[in-house]
Parts: C-alpha cells; sequence; structure tokens
C-alpha cells in the first residue's frame, strides 16, 4: 500500500520547509517501519523506490517544481532508473534520503538520490524523470523556463552520462532469447 500519511506528513514539512534552489540538495528524514520490511526483516527493495518518490516530491516542493507543475496542469513521470543497493534497513533504523538534479537534456531531468544511515550510504537510484501534459512530454527547456531559470542546464557527469549513453542501446520493446526448461523434460 502506497504511504499516504508519510506524503502527507512529507508534504507538510516540504511547505514549513526553506525554499531551495533547483540545483541544491534536498534533504528527507524518515524511519524504517515495520510495514517497510520484507520477509527478512529489511526494508523492502519496493519501499526503498517508494520512498525515493516521496524525496523527489519534497524536492519539487522546496524547489518550486510543484508550483509550476501545479499552474501549467503538468505532471512527473520516471522513464527509467537504475539502483545500487549496499547496506541494510532495518526496523526503526533513521534514514536520510538526499535528491539532486544531475543533468537535462533536450526531455528528460536526471535526478541522483541516496539513503544514508549514520552517514553511511545504504543506497543510491539514477533516475531519468520528465514532465507531461495530457500523455505527452514537455521539453525540459520548457519546463525550467516556466520555472524561470531558462539558463539552467546541468550536464551530467561522467558515470550519468555513460548511463545515458547505454540506454539508448538497451532495445525496446524487450526482446528475451528461448530457454529450454529442463524440469519439463
Amino acid at each position: 500500500m502506497y504511504p499516504l500519511l508519510r506524503l502527507l506528513t512529507t508534504s507538510i514539512r516540504a511547505l514549513r520547509a526553506p525554499a531551495m534552489p533547483p540545483d541544491g540538495v534536498a534533504e528527507t528524514h524518515f524511519r524504517c517501519r515495520p510495514w517497510d520490511l520484507d520477509m527478512f526483516m529489511e526494508m523492502n527493495n519496493g519501499r526503498v523506490l517508494t520512498l525515493y518518490d516521496l524525496g523527489r516530491f519534497d524536492f519539487a516542493i522546496r524547489s518550486g517544481l510543484a508550483k509550476t507543475l501545479k499552474q501549467q496542469g503538468w505532471g512527473l513521470v520516471v522513464a527509467g532508473s537504475t539502483v545500487r543497493y549496499r547496506k541494510r534497513i532495518k526496523l526503526f533504523d533513521s534514514v536520510t534520503i538526499r535528491t539532486q538534479v544531475v543533468g537535462i537534456d533536450e526531455r528528460w531531468i536526471y535526478v541522483k538520490q541516496s539513503m544514508w544511515l549514520k552517514g553511511e550510504p545504504a543506497s543510491s537510484v539514477l533516475l531519468r524523470t520528465g514532465v507531461t501534459s495530457q500523455g505527452r512530454s514537455v521539453k525540459a527547456e520548457q519546463v525550467i523556463k516556466a520555472m524561470g531559470m531558462p539558463d539552467w542546464k546541468p550536464a551530467p557527469s561522467d558515470w550519468p552520462k555513460a548511463w545515458i549513453e547505454s540506454e539508448s542501446l538497451r532495445p525496446w520493446p524487450p526482446v528475451h532469447s528461448q530457454t529450454t526448461d529442463t524440469n519439463s523434460l
């Protein structure tokens, strides 16, 4: 189930927090709750991605993006991601999520997020995100212009750039090779 109460409290905190520039790093804080756990008593990987959503909502509100989206009638979409998990998050662990825009191209806004436990990284995600209007993509240039920052266009650093390039090689629709199920022989 989607954490609606966390969404509400995150939104209220973000509205009360100081505004931040879109090129800043937003920090959001959570505690791992029993309903975040999987059968191994650690935070479920699906919940990790959901909490990253909330970190992006905090960022959008504090940077002014949410206000622009509302004014324009636009929405947000995630079009791709790559995640790295390195440290288990356990019950009642205090988690800090850091969110930052790391690049913009013609169509996409690239966002880097990470989860931290006691100053140690637990996971990180790089996302290709976009803005939509009536089911179609809005050019990134149009978004940053509507936010009043027409000259802001951060270029991705080496590893986001390499990921972006590798994604262009990924086949779509997905191609699966034929395999033989040896258990059915």
